[in-house]
Protein backbone atom coordinates (compact mmCIF):
# COMPACT_ATOMS: atom_id res chain seq x y z
CA UNK A 1 0.00 0.00 0.00
CA UNK A 2 1.45 3.86 -0.95
CA UNK A 3 1.68 5.61 1.84
CA UNK A 4 1.51 9.44 1.67
CA UNK A 5 5.03 10.11 3.15
CA UNK A 6 4.51 14.37 3.50
CA UNK A 7 1.91 13.71 6.34
CA UNK A 8 3.03 9.99 7.98
CA UNK A 9 -0.10 8.68 7.29
CA UNK A 10 -1.41 5.45 5.05
CA UNK A 11 -3.38 6.89 2.12
CA UNK A 12 -6.78 5.13 1.51
CA UNK A 13 -7.61 4.31 -1.36
CA UNK A 14 -10.71 5.38 -2.40
CA UNK A 15 -14.09 4.38 -5.43
CA UNK A 16 -14.19 6.73 -7.99
CA UNK A 17 -15.41 6.32 -11.89
CA UNK A 18 -12.35 4.49 -12.37
CA UNK A 19 -12.91 1.92 -9.75
CA UNK A 20 -9.83 1.99 -7.33
CA UNK A 21 -7.03 4.26 -8.05
CA UNK A 22 -3.28 4.98 -6.65
CA UNK A 23 -2.02 8.72 -7.51
CA UNK A 24 1.25 9.89 -6.53
CA UNK A 25 2.57 13.28 -6.45
CA UNK A 26 6.02 14.17 -7.30
CA UNK A 27 6.52 17.78 -6.01
CA UNK A 28 9.99 19.12 -4.30
CA UNK A 29 7.80 21.98 -3.11
CA UNK A 30 6.00 20.54 0.38
CA UNK A 31 3.36 23.09 0.37
CA UNK A 32 2.44 22.97 -3.30
CA UNK A 33 2.47 19.37 -2.83
CA UNK A 34 -0.26 19.43 0.26
CA UNK A 35 -2.40 22.07 -1.61
CA UNK A 36 -2.66 19.63 -5.06
CA UNK A 37 -3.88 17.19 -2.55
CA UNK A 38 -6.81 19.07 -0.70
CA UNK A 39 -7.89 20.10 -4.63
CA UNK A 40 -7.80 16.01 -5.40
CA UNK A 41 -9.45 15.31 -2.95
CA UNK A 42 -12.19 17.80 -3.61
CA UNK A 43 -12.89 15.50 -6.68
CA UNK A 44 -12.83 12.48 -5.01
CA UNK A 45 -9.59 11.64 -5.75
CA UNK A 46 -7.35 10.00 -2.64
CA UNK A 47 -3.14 10.43 -2.99
CA UNK A 48 -1.66 7.21 -1.70
CA UNK A 49 2.02 9.20 -1.72
CA UNK A 50 4.17 12.24 -1.77
CA UNK A 51 7.80 12.35 -3.30
CA UNK A 52 9.83 15.08 -3.14
CA UNK A 53 12.93 14.43 -5.04
CA UNK A 54 14.28 12.22 -8.35
CA UNK A 55 16.50 10.37 -5.53
CA UNK A 56 12.84 9.61 -3.13
CA UNK A 57 11.02 9.04 -6.56
CA UNK A 58 13.61 6.06 -7.85
CA UNK A 59 13.81 4.37 -4.53
CA UNK A 60 9.62 3.85 -4.44
CA UNK A 61 9.14 3.58 -7.86
CA UNK A 62 11.58 0.28 -7.80
CA UNK A 63 10.04 -0.99 -4.06
CA UNK A 64 6.17 -0.55 -4.93
CA UNK A 65 3.41 -1.08 -8.28
CA UNK A 66 2.87 1.70 -10.64
CA UNK A 67 0.32 4.15 -9.49
CA UNK A 68 -2.38 4.95 -12.16
CA UNK A 69 -1.79 8.63 -12.10
CA UNK A 70 1.21 10.64 -11.30
CA UNK A 71 1.19 14.11 -11.18
CA UNK A 72 4.91 15.21 -11.96
CA UNK A 73 6.78 18.37 -10.97
CA UNK A 74 9.34 18.76 -13.74
CA UNK A 75 12.04 20.54 -12.05
CA UNK A 76 12.88 19.10 -8.70
CA UNK A 77 15.54 20.47 -5.90
CA UNK A 78 18.12 17.21 -6.68
CA UNK A 79 17.52 17.74 -11.02
CA UNK A 80 14.67 16.89 -13.43
CA UNK A 81 12.25 13.99 -12.31
CA UNK A 82 12.25 12.82 -16.14
CA UNK A 83 15.60 11.17 -14.13
CA UNK A 84 13.20 9.12 -11.99
CA UNK A 85 11.95 7.20 -15.21
CA UNK A 86 15.35 6.79 -16.82
CA UNK A 87 16.23 4.24 -13.93
CA UNK A 88 12.99 3.24 -13.36
CA UNK A 89 10.72 2.18 -16.50
CA UNK A 90 6.74 3.03 -15.61
CA UNK A 91 4.06 3.05 -17.68
CA UNK A 92 1.31 5.53 -15.32
CA UNK A 93 -0.24 8.24 -16.96
CA UNK A 94 1.37 11.22 -16.53
CA UNK A 95 0.68 14.92 -15.60
CA UNK A 96 3.15 17.31 -15.61
CA UNK A 97 2.70 20.46 -12.80
CA UNK A 98 5.17 23.02 -13.80
CA UNK A 99 6.42 26.60 -13.64
CA UNK A 100 8.00 26.33 -17.15
CA UNK A 101 6.34 28.87 -19.53
CA UNK A 102 3.19 27.84 -21.79
CA UNK A 103 4.87 28.61 -25.24
CA UNK A 104 8.12 26.10 -24.14
CA UNK A 105 5.53 22.89 -23.13
CA UNK A 106 3.78 23.45 -26.97
CA UNK A 107 5.56 19.60 -27.51
CA UNK A 108 3.87 18.04 -24.76
CA UNK A 109 0.06 19.15 -26.84
CA UNK A 110 1.20 18.05 -29.74
CA UNK A 111 2.49 14.47 -27.69
CA UNK A 112 -1.29 14.32 -26.06
CA UNK A 113 0.60 14.87 -22.65
CA UNK A 114 -1.50 16.87 -20.42
CA UNK A 115 0.59 19.61 -17.93
CA UNK A 116 -0.53 21.87 -15.58
CA UNK A 117 0.99 25.08 -14.84
CA UNK A 118 1.82 26.83 -11.31
CA UNK A 119 -0.10 27.98 -9.39
CA UNK A 120 -2.02 24.99 -10.63
CA UNK A 121 -5.85 26.37 -11.14
CA UNK A 122 -8.64 24.27 -9.59
CA UNK A 123 -10.75 24.77 -13.30
CA UNK A 124 -8.13 23.73 -15.11
CA UNK A 125 -6.68 20.63 -12.39
CA UNK A 126 -10.19 19.32 -13.33
CA UNK A 127 -10.23 19.38 -16.59
CA UNK A 128 -7.09 17.55 -16.78
CA UNK A 129 -8.74 14.88 -14.32
CA UNK A 130 -11.49 14.63 -16.52
CA UNK A 131 -9.59 13.78 -19.77
CA UNK A 132 -7.36 11.48 -18.20
CA UNK A 133 -10.77 9.90 -16.84
CA UNK A 134 -12.05 9.61 -20.49
CA UNK A 135 -8.19 7.87 -22.08
CA UNK A 136 -7.42 6.12 -19.46
CA UNK A 137 -8.68 2.59 -20.64
CA UNK A 138 -7.57 3.82 -24.01
CA UNK A 139 -4.37 5.30 -23.84
CA UNK A 140 -1.42 2.94 -22.36
CA UNK A 141 1.37 4.04 -24.33
CA UNK A 142 4.82 4.10 -22.21
CA UNK A 143 5.86 7.82 -22.08
CA UNK A 144 9.61 8.21 -23.58
CA UNK A 145 10.80 11.05 -20.90
CA UNK A 146 14.00 11.29 -23.35
CA UNK A 147 12.06 12.74 -25.74
CA UNK A 148 10.28 15.44 -22.96
CA UNK A 149 13.68 16.24 -21.83
CA UNK A 150 15.30 17.33 -25.22
CA UNK A 151 12.30 18.83 -26.02
CA UNK A 152 12.59 21.15 -23.68
CA UNK A 153 16.35 21.87 -23.94
CA UNK A 154 15.45 23.12 -27.53
CA UNK A 155 12.34 24.71 -26.35
CA UNK A 156 12.84 26.60 -23.76
CA UNK A 157 16.47 26.90 -22.73
CA UNK A 158 16.79 31.24 -23.15
CA UNK A 159 19.71 33.10 -24.94
CA UNK A 160 21.73 34.11 -22.18
CA UNK A 161 24.27 37.65 -22.92
CA UNK A 162 27.46 36.25 -24.27
CA UNK A 163 28.75 40.02 -24.10
CA UNK A 164 28.31 43.47 -22.58
CA UNK A 165 29.60 46.70 -24.50
CA UNK A 166 30.71 49.06 -22.25
CA UNK A 167 31.80 53.09 -22.63
CA UNK A 168 34.87 54.04 -21.84
CA UNK A 169 35.46 57.41 -22.94
CA UNK A 170 35.05 57.88 -26.59
CA UNK A 171 35.25 54.14 -27.11
CA UNK A 172 33.08 51.38 -26.91
CA UNK A 173 34.48 48.04 -25.35
CA UNK A 174 33.56 44.78 -25.78
CA UNK A 175 33.91 42.30 -22.88
CA UNK A 176 32.70 39.02 -22.88
CA UNK A 177 30.48 37.54 -20.36
CA UNK A 178 32.88 34.95 -19.06
CA UNK A 179 35.32 37.49 -18.38
CA UNK A 180 33.17 39.02 -15.78
CA UNK A 181 34.16 37.88 -12.38
CA UNK A 182 31.13 39.70 -10.59
CA UNK A 183 27.93 42.74 -10.86
CA UNK A 184 27.42 44.99 -7.93
CA UNK A 185 25.59 47.91 -7.60
CA UNK A 186 26.63 51.15 -5.55
CA UNK A 187 25.07 54.65 -4.81
CA UNK A 188 21.78 53.58 -7.41
CA UNK A 189 24.45 52.82 -10.08
CA UNK A 190 25.83 48.92 -11.55
CA UNK A 191 29.14 47.97 -12.40
CA UNK A 192 30.94 44.69 -13.45
CA UNK A 193 34.21 43.93 -12.37
CA UNK A 194 36.44 41.96 -15.18
CA UNK A 195 38.61 38.88 -13.75
CA UNK A 196 41.83 41.29 -14.26
CA UNK A 197 40.23 43.05 -11.57
CA UNK A 198 39.00 46.41 -13.44
CA UNK A 199 35.50 47.70 -12.83
CA UNK A 200 33.27 49.26 -15.40
CA UNK A 201 29.84 50.97 -15.30
CA UNK A 202 26.91 49.06 -17.05
CA UNK A 203 23.91 50.76 -17.90
CA UNK A 204 21.31 47.62 -16.90
CA UNK A 205 20.15 46.93 -12.91
CA UNK A 206 20.87 43.94 -11.19
CA UNK A 207 16.93 42.74 -11.39
CA UNK A 208 17.16 43.05 -15.50
CA UNK A 209 20.67 41.39 -15.20
CA UNK A 210 19.47 38.25 -13.38
CA UNK A 211 16.96 37.37 -16.41
CA UNK A 212 20.27 38.25 -18.56
CA UNK A 213 22.67 35.90 -17.25
CA UNK A 214 23.41 32.03 -17.35
CA UNK A 215 21.58 30.79 -13.67
CA UNK A 216 24.38 27.99 -14.03
CA UNK A 217 27.25 30.43 -14.11
CA UNK A 218 25.76 33.78 -12.22
CA UNK A 219 23.77 33.89 -9.04
CA UNK A 220 22.86 36.65 -6.51
CA UNK A 221 24.36 36.29 -3.70
CA UNK A 222 22.28 39.48 -1.99
CA UNK A 223 20.63 42.56 -3.09
CA UNK A 224 23.66 44.65 -3.92
CA UNK A 225 25.83 41.60 -5.64
CA UNK A 226 25.93 38.89 -8.81
CA UNK A 227 28.72 36.54 -8.37
CA UNK A 228 29.93 34.31 -10.92
CA UNK A 229 30.67 30.45 -10.15
CA UNK A 230 34.03 30.54 -11.99
CA UNK A 231 35.85 33.24 -9.94
CA UNK A 232 34.77 31.95 -6.24
CA UNK A 233 38.35 31.08 -4.46
CA UNK A 234 36.84 30.54 -1.49
CA UNK A 235 33.96 30.18 0.83
CA UNK A 236 34.03 30.93 4.65
CA UNK A 237 31.04 30.89 6.95
CA UNK A 238 30.28 34.12 8.25
CA UNK A 239 27.99 35.35 11.54
CA UNK A 240 24.21 34.66 11.33
CA UNK A 241 24.49 32.06 9.52
CA UNK A 242 25.52 33.37 6.53
CA UNK A 243 28.65 32.70 3.98
CA UNK A 244 31.42 35.05 3.05
CA UNK A 245 32.30 34.16 -0.97
CA UNK A 246 36.03 35.29 -2.01
CA UNK A 247 36.44 36.43 -5.37
CA UNK A 248 39.99 36.18 -7.19
CA UNK A 249 39.38 39.28 -9.09
CA UNK A 250 36.93 41.74 -6.66
CA UNK A 251 38.54 43.60 -3.46
CA UNK A 252 35.44 46.12 -3.22
CA UNK A 253 33.85 45.09 -0.49
CA UNK A 254 32.56 41.80 1.68
CA UNK A 255 30.47 39.41 -0.65
CA UNK A 256 28.42 38.14 1.89
CA UNK A 257 25.34 35.88 0.78
CA UNK A 258 22.15 36.75 2.51
CA UNK A 259 20.88 34.40 5.07
CA UNK A 260 17.93 33.36 3.14
CA UNK A 261 19.54 32.78 -0.33
CA UNK A 262 21.95 30.38 1.38
CA UNK A 263 20.11 27.48 0.82
CA UNK A 264 19.57 28.06 -2.63
CA UNK A 265 23.37 29.31 -3.09
CA UNK A 266 24.97 26.26 -1.67
CA UNK A 267 23.01 24.40 -3.70
CA UNK A 268 23.97 26.46 -7.11
CA UNK A 269 27.21 25.55 -6.38
CA UNK A 270 26.95 21.83 -5.20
Amino acid sequence: MGRTQDSGVYGKRRKTALGIMEIVIVEDEKPAARRLERMLKKLDLEVNTMLHSVNEGVAWFKENPEPDLVFLDIQLSDGISFEIFEKVKISSAVIFTTAYDEYALKAFKLNSVDYLLKPIDEEELTNAVRKFRENYLKNNSQIDFNVFRKMLETESKPDYKTRFTIQVGQHLKIIATNEICCFYSENKASYLTTTTGRNYPVDISLENLENELDPEKFFRINRKSIVNIDCIEDIISYTNSRLEVKLNAFTEFQLIVSRERVKDFKRWIS
